[in-house]
């Protein structure tokens, strides 16, 4: 694993040339060590991840296009994520992290440089109104872009998160199968509400991470097929996307890149659906139709 993250001394930068959309990744992260961190931060990779491993990963497996995540433990300085960006411009979109009274030169500036939408991520955080992770005026400028609000939090936490990011005017995006509690899994009251919200249809959610909430091999295979078909009778396809979660931060030595794909053909094996979770949604979120 940690060959397969090796850094360069010198990267190459990519050429910037069209790519035609096929499909879209819209869940990985890049960094490297030594970058500034988040002062509270649940866990720090001990490796690098940088783009251009990324992008191999990209080419080795036929994606056509990737969405960087801002990973957690960096907190809210984006800019090795903008940077990872500029580098790609035809190829890739950003989600950042972001202050939360952020003015819209700022988020104008992420816009121009690629980023789509924020991440309000809540795992290992006390249960706060929205209005804590996020001001009123910054959630208008982040509507006024047009960009959607990330959700990463347990299933049980979601409503509270997502509902009021509903009655704002939000587009979300809620991460890694909505994270339904291992020990309740779908029967969880948090998980039948995030399936009462598809009604809204201003919610979507990511077929990724199924191993962040079942990672117990032995139970995990069924459970992640009763999320699945319980989240696609809800949302179906069309508001669905995957992701690689690429480079698995934690579950390095057991989960990779041609694993995640394997996942989503098992989940989705009719190929036109399937297309429709790797480009066509994922293309007018992370608005690389505009391009």
């Amino acid at each position: 694993m940690m060959e397969r993250l090796e850094t360069y001394a010198s990267p190459r930068q990519p050429a910037h040339r069209a790519f035609r959309l096929a499909s879209v990744d819209t869940h990985a992260h890049v960094f490297e060590r030594g970058l500034p961190l988040a002062q509270q931060r649940r866990y720090v990779p001990d490796y690098d991840a940088p783009l251009d491993a990324y992008l191999a990963q990209l080419d080795a497996h036929g994606i056509s296009h990737g969405v960087l995540v801002q990973p957690s433990f960096l907190g809210t300085d984006c800019s090795y994520l903008l940077g990872a960006l500029r580098r790609a411009p035809e190829r890739l979109r950003g989600v950042a992290v972001i202050e939360r009274d952020s003015g819209i030169d700022t988020l104008k500036q992420m816009a121009n440089a690629g980023i789509a939408g924020i991440r309000l991520n809540l795992i290992g955080h006390h249960d706060l109104t929205l209005d804590r992770w996020v001001s009123a005026q910054t959630l208008a400028h982040v509507r006024e872009l047009n960009w959607h609000v990330e959700v990463h939090a347990e299933a049980a936490r979601l409503p509270d998160i997502v509902e009021p990011l509903l009655e704002a005017r939000m587009n979300v995006v809620v991460d890694h199968f909505g994270r339904p509690d291992a020990s309740v899994g779908v029967r969880g009251t948090g998980f039948r509400r995030l399936l009462e919200l598809a009604h809204t249809q201003r919610v979507w959610i990511k077929v990724s991470g199924a191993y962040r909430n079942w990672p117990d091999d032995s139970g995990g295979c069924k459970q992640t097929h009763d999320a699945f078909r319980l989240l696609k009778a809800a949302f179906g396809v069309h508001r669905m996307m995957w992701g690689s979660d690429w480079p698995n931060t934690q579950f390095e030595a057991r989960e990779q890149f041609p694993r995640a794909l394997q996942v989503l053909r098992v989940l989705i094996p009719d190929e036109e659906e399937r297309s429709v979770v790797l480009a066509g949604t994922p293309a007018s979120i992370y608005m690389f139709d505009d391009a």
